[in-house]
C-alpha cells in the first residue's frame, strides 16, 4: 500500500526556516528530523553536483530517505554573488546548519558574527568531528575515526579478535539526533527571552562517547579497562544471542534477579538458583561462559518460533535476531507503521522509516519526496524578490 505524502500537514515547527549547508550523514539526519516536524528546510547544494549523500546507496537511497520534505537550492557560496544571496536568505531564516571544518565559514567571510548582523536570532548549528574548540578542532573528522577513538570499537567484538567498527554511520546519526535536540533548545531559549541567536557546537565525538555508559566513572573506581566480550554484558548475565534448532538466532536478557529465576524454571534447571556460581548477579557475570553453555544447549532443541512461544509464555524476555528481509513485512513493523511505502519517481516506491518520536497532538509527517538538484531554485528566489531575468543571470554566472 502506497502511503500518500502529506504536503499540507502543519507540524510543531511550522514557520521555522532552516538553511542546511551540510553534506553527508550527520547534518542530513538532523535536518530531516526538523523537516519531519514541519520546518521549512532549504538544502543549499553545490551547483552541478549537490550533496554527496545523493550518491550513497543503491539508487541514491540515502538521499531519498534523509532529504525527504526538504527543498533544494543550488548556490555557489564561494562567489561574492552567492554569499550575498545566502545573506538574503539568512534574513528569512531561524536556523543555519553547517558541517565544514571549523574556521571555513570565517575564511569565507560568513562568521557567526557576520550572520548575526543579518539575523540576530539565528541559531547556528556547527557540526564537526571534534568540535569548534580544543586541540583537534582543525582536524577533519569522519565518523569512522570517532567510532574508533571514542572507545566504541574497543568494546565491540570478541576479546581474542580485532575491535569492530559499526556497519553503519553510527557517530553521524547519534550526532544528528543530538543536534536536533540542541537546536530545539536554542530556539526555546530565544522564545523564552534567555538568549538571541547562538552557536550549537556539536562534535561527532561527544554524543557517541556520552552514550557508552558511565565508562570513565567505572574506570576511575576499578582501574580496569573493560574487555571485549561479544554479545555478553559486563553488568548483567545471562545476556547473549543463542542459536536455535533451525539455524536462526534468539536474543535473550535476564538482567533482573526475578527474570533469572523465571529463566531457570523455564529451562527446567531450578537447581541453578542455589548454585553459588549463579546465585547473584555478580556471580552470574563472573561465570557467564558456563551459564551460556547451559542455556545454549536448551535453546538449540527448539526452532526460533518454538523458543519465542515457549519463553514468552514463561514470562522470559526473548526476541528474534532479524535482518531487513525479516522486517520488511514483520507484524510489528507494519502494524505499528514503523515502515511506510511512498511513491518515488525513480524506484516506483521507496520504503522509509516513519516519523519519530510520535507526538500525540502535533505529529510530524513526510510532506514531500527528496528533491532533485536545484528543484526549488525558482520558488525560493522568487520569494526573495528576484525577477525571472535576474534568476537567469544568476544561472549564467554560475551562482545557481
Amino acid at each position: 500500500m502506497i502511503t500518500p505524502y502529506q504536503p499540507d500537514t502543519k507540524g510543531p515547527l511550522e514557520g521555522i526556516r532552516v538553511l542546511d549547508m551540510t553534506r553527508l550523514a550527520a547534518g542530513n539526519m538532523m535536518t530531516h528530523m526538523l523537516a519531519d516536524f514541519g520546518a521549512d528546510v532549504i538544502k543549499i547544494e553545490r551547483p552541478g553536483k549537490g550533496d554527496d549523500l545523493r550518491y550513497f546507496g543503491a539508487g541514491g537511497t540515502w538521499w531519498k530517505v534523509y532529504a525527504r520534505s526538504k527543498k533544494s537550492l543550488t548556490l555557489n557560496i564561494r562567489s561574492d554573488e552567492g554569499k550575498a544571496l545566502l545573506l538574503k536568505l539568512v534574513e528569512t531564516a531561524d536556523v543555519l546548519v553547517e558541517n565544514f571544518v571549523p574556521g571555513t565559514l570565517e575564511k569565507w567571510g560568513l562568521s557567526p558574527e557576520k550572520l548575526w548582523q543579518h539575523q540576530e536570532n539565528l541559531v547556528i548549528a556547527r557540526i564537526s568531528g571534534w568540535g569548534q574548540t580544543g586541540p583537534y578542532a582543525h582536524k577533519p573528522g569522519f565518523g569512522t575515526l570517532i567510532e574508533g577513538m571514542s572507545g566504541f570499537a574497543s568494546m565491540t567484538g570478541w576479546e581474542d579478535r580485532d575491535p569492530l567498527l559499526p556497519p553503519l554511520a553510527l557517530a553521524d546519526m547519534v550526532s544528528g539526533m543530538t543536534g536536533f535536540g540542541g537546536t530545539l533548545a536554542a530556539l526555546l531559549a530565544i522564545k523564552s527571552g534567555q538568549a538571541k541567536g547562538q552557536v550549537v557546537d556539536l562534535s561527532l565525538f561527544e554524543p557517541l562517547f556520552g552514550i557508552l555508559g558511565p565508562w570513565a566513572a567505572t574506570y576511575q573506581v576499578t582501574g580496569e579497562v573493560p574487555k571485549r566480550q561479544g554479545n555478553r554484558s559486563d553488568v548483567a548475565a545471562p545476556r547473549n544471542v543463542y542459536p536455535c534448532k533451525d539455524g536462526k538466532h534468539l536474543a535473550m536478557s535476564a538482567s533482573m534477579q526475578s527474570m533469572w529465576e523465571k529463566l531457570a524454571q523455564a529451562i527446567n534447571r531450578p537447581d541453578l538458583l542455589d548454585d553459588p556460581r549463579f546465585a547473584t548477579p555478580g556471580a552470574r557475570i563472573d561465570n557467564a561462559e558456563v551459564l551460556d553453555e547451559i542455556i545454549s544447549a536448551v535453546m538449540a532443541t527448539r526452532t526460533l518460533e518454538e523458543n519465542l512461544n515457549y519463553y514468552e509464555q514463561a514470562g522470559v524476555t526473548v526476541g528474534p535476531i532479524c535482518d531487513i528481509s525479516d522486517l520488511m513485512n514483520h507484524e510489528y513493523v507494519r502494524g505499528r507503521g514503523v515502515l511506510q511505502d511512498f511513491a518515488d519517481v525513480d524506484m516506483g516506491q521507496v520504503s522509509m522509516h516513519n516519523v519519530f518520536p510520535r507526538l500525540s497532538e502535533t505529529p510530524g509527517a513526510v510532506r514531500a519526496p527528496a528533491p532533485s538538484l536545484g528543484q526549488h531554485n525558482r520558488e525560493i528566489l522568487s520569494e526573495l524578490g528576484f525577477s525571472t531575468a535576474q534568476q537567469s543571470e544568476l544561472v549564467d554566472q554560475g551562482v545557481i
